[in-house]
C-alpha cells in the first residue's frame, strides 16, 4: 500500500540553466522543513498560507547561504495534493537546485518517485484516475487541439460522463441482484433492457471520439516518398515553415530518414523524409538510405507520394506507386512554379484511391491546400458533437470498448431470458471497466504502471 504519512521532495521544472527552479515538498513535516532553511527578509515566524515570501535558503548546521528564494505554503487541503505543499522557488542552475534539495533530504523528507505528486492528489481524492492521466497529456501536448482534448479531460468532461454511466449500471445490477437474493418475495418489475440500450448508446458515442482524440494526443506518421530531386526535403521544409532538410539540385542528397514534427490543423504531423527510392544506385550508402525508406513507407500511417510535375511519369513513379499502393495516401504534384509543369497530369490509374494536390514547395503554392487533404484524410471527416468529450488515451478506449461489449452481452442475455445471475455478470464486468478509467475500481499494479510515465516532481 501507498504511504501518505511520511514528506516527499522533488525538483519540479526541467534540469538545466533557467531564471527559476521550483523545488516542490509534500507531505505532513514540509511546513516545518521549510520553516528550518529559510530565513525570509521580514523577521516573522508565521508562513501565510498562499502567500510568497522573499529570503533566503540557509543550512542550519553551517548558516551557508546557498541561494535568494521565494517560498509559498499550500496548507492542506487546499493545495494540489491535499497536504500541506510547500514550493521553494530559487534560481533555475544545476547546483544550487540540487543542493537545497539535498538539505531538504537530510531533514527528514525524502526523494519523491516519478508521478508520486499527482499519485497523492488522486490517492487524496483531489482527481479521479482518469484526471490524473491527463495532467500527463497536457504537460505533453504538441499542439493546440491535443491540449484542449487534454484539459477537457482535466476539468472532468470524461469522468462525468462515465461516472454516469456507471451509476445506471449499478442501478441495473442492483435490481438483478436483488433478485437473486429475494427469489420468494415480490420484487417489482423493472425494465432494464431499455437503460442497457441507453448505456450501450452512450458508449458508441464515447468510442466515435476516441479515434480522433487519439491521433490528437499520440500524432499521424506521414511517409513523404518520391523519386530522387522531386522535392521531397522542399516539401518537409515547407510544412515545418523552416529550413530543416538540407535542399540541393544533386539528387539522392537526403541519404536517410529525417522525422520531423508539424503541426496540422492540430494534428501532431510526424513527417518522415526519405531517401529517393529508384531501382538501380552504385552507391551502397543510398541504398542503404532506400531500404530505410521502404520501412519508414510500411510503418507510416499515411504516405505522402511526392511526383515532379515538370518531368514525365517513368517507371521508376509507377515502382514507387505501387508500393504506396492500399495505403491511406495523397498524390503531391510538386513543381507546379515551372513553366514544363502546366500540361502535366498523371493518368486516373496513378494511385486512384489518393486526392490530388498541386503545390510548389519552393513557393509555398498550395501547401494550405494539402495541409487541409492531410486533415481530411486523417480524420475520414469525423465529426463529434460538442456534448461528447474527446477520449485520448488508448487504455480508456479499450475500457470503452470492453464495457461496450459486456453491456451488449448483457442485453442479449436477458432477452434471451436467461436468469438473473447470469445477466448479472456482464453487468458487473461493464460496471468494472468503466470504474478502471476514474480509478473506482483500480489494482495497485495498474496504478504503478499509469505513474511511472510521469516526470518525478509532478
Amino acid at each position: 500500500m501507498y504511504s501518505l504519512d511520511d514528506t516527499i521532495a522533488a525538483i519540479a521544472t526541467s534540469i538545466g540553466q533557467s531564471g527559476v527552479g521550483i523545488i516542490k515538498l509534500s507531505g505532513p513535516q514540509a511546513p516545518a522543513i521549510a520553516r528550518q532553511i529559510f530565513r525570509p527578509a521580514r523577521h516573522t515566524t508565521i508562513f501565510k498560507p498562499h502567500r510568497l515570501h522573499y529570503g533566503t535558503i540557509v543550512d542550519p548546521d553551517s548558516g551557508q547561504i546557498l541561494d535568494e528564494a521565494l517560498v509559498v505554503h499550500m496548507p492542506q487541503p487546499h493545495s494540489y495534493t491535499r497536504q500541506h505543499v510547500v514550493e521553494i522557488q530559487a534560481h533555475g542552475g544545476v547546483v544550487p537546485l540540487r543542493q537545497i534539495l539535498q538539505l531538504v533530504f537530510s531533514l527528514g523528507a525524502r526523494p519523491a518517485e516519478a508521478g508520486e505528486m499527482t499519485l497523492r492528489a488522486f490517492l487524496n481524492g483531489r482527481l479521479d484516475l482518469a484526471q490524473a492521466e491527463a495532467v500527463l497529456d497536457i504537460i505533453e501536448a504538441k499542439t493546440d487541439a491535443a491540449l484542449r482534448v487534454a484539459t477537457g479531460q482535466l476539468s472532468g468532461g470524461l469522468s462525468a460522463e462515465v461516472s454516469e454511466l456507471r451509476a445506471l449500471l449499478l442501478n441495473q445490477l442492483a435490481f438483478l441482484e436483488a433478485s437473486i437474493d429475494f427469489v420468494e418475495d415480490e420484487i417489482p418489475f423493472q425494465d432494464i433492457t431499455g437503460p442497457l440500450f441507453r448505456v450501450s448508446e452512450r458508449l458508441e458515442k464515447l468510442l466515435k471520439s476516441a479515434d480522433r482524440g487519439l491521433i490528437y494526443r499520440q500524432g499521424v506518421k506521414a511517409a513523404i516518398v518520391g523519386q530522387p530531386n522531386v522535392g521531397k526535403s522542399s516539401l518537409l521544409n515547407a510544412l515545418l515553415r523552416g529550413n530543416r532538410a538540407i535542399v540541393t539540385s544533386i539528387p539522392g542528397t537526403t541519404r536517410d530518414t529525417l522525422e520531423e514534427t508539424a503541426n496540422v490543423g492540430g494534428i501532431p504531423l510526424v513527417l518522415v523524409d526519405t531517401a529517393g527510392i529508384r531501382a538501380n544506385s552504385g552507391d551502397e550508402v543510398e541504398r542503404i538510405g532506400i531500404e530505410r525508406s521502404r520501412a519508414a513507407l510500411a510503418q507510416a500511417d499515411i504516405a505522402l507520394l511526392v511526383v515532379d510535375s515538370a518531368t514525365p511519369l517513368n517507371s521508376a513513379d509507377w515502382e514507387i506507386e505501387q508500393l504506396v499502393r492500399g495505403k491511406p495516401a495523397l498524390l503531391v504534384i510538386n513543381k507546379t512554379d515551372l513553366p514544363a509543369a502546366a500540361t502535366f497530369e498523371p493518368p486516373a490509374d496513378f494511385l486512384p484511391q489518393a486526392s490530388r494536390v498541386r503545390i510548389s514547395a519552393t513557393t509555398g503554392q498550395g501547401v494550405e491546400q494539402l495541409e487541409a487533404a492531410v486533415e481530411s484524410l486523417v480524420l475520414g471527416g469525423q465529426v463529434t458533437s460538442a456534448d461528447t468529450p474527446l477520449m485520448s488515451n488508448p487504455r480508456h478506449k479499450a475500457l470503452i470498448q470492453r464495457a461496450l461489449s459486456s453491456t451488449r452481452s448483457a442485453i442479449a442475455a436477458q432477452q434471451s431470458g436467461l436468469t438473473p445471475d447470469l445477466v448479472s455478470i456482464d453487468v458487473r464486468d461493464a460496471v468494472e471497466s468503466l470504474g478502471e478509467i476514474t480509478g473506482e475500481t483500480v489494482t495497485e499494479d495498474l496504478l504503478d504502471t499509469i505513474f511511472s510515465n510521469f516526470c518525478i516532481g509532478k
